[in-house]
């Protein structure tokens, strides 16, 4: 077994950030452009999958932390950073926010 496939077994037993390390070894095996065609779609197919799990991850912490942050009516709030001070915005704030973050 190779030390790539080694590392993805390794994430997908493991946690995010192993995830995301074999990921980045795929994707610096990927950028040296001299393997040979199965080998470069078989990194593929583990990139993408590693990918989709990281995304999976995120997207349950975001899910989790949104549910920590509820206000007494069950609303969620969001807190953002302006400068040093912490504000607090309702949902129906950040609708009106077009922002990604």
């Amino acid at each position: 077994m190779k030390k790539t496939e080694a590392a993805t077994a390794k994430a997908q037993s493991g946690n995010f950030e192993s995830a995301l390390v074999a990921l980045e070894k795929i994707v610096r095996e990927l950028e040296r452009g001299d393997l040979p065609l199965e080998r470069g779609l078989e990194l593929f197919e583990q990139g993408v999958r590693l990918s989709r799990e990281c995304q999976e991850r995120l997207n349950e912490a975001e899910r989790r932390i949104e549910l920590l942050l509820r206000d007494a009516d069950g609303r969620p709030v969001l807190k953002s950073l302006d400068g040093d001070e912490l504000t607090e915005r309702t949902d129906e704030d950040a609708e009106e926010d077009e922002s990604v973050f």
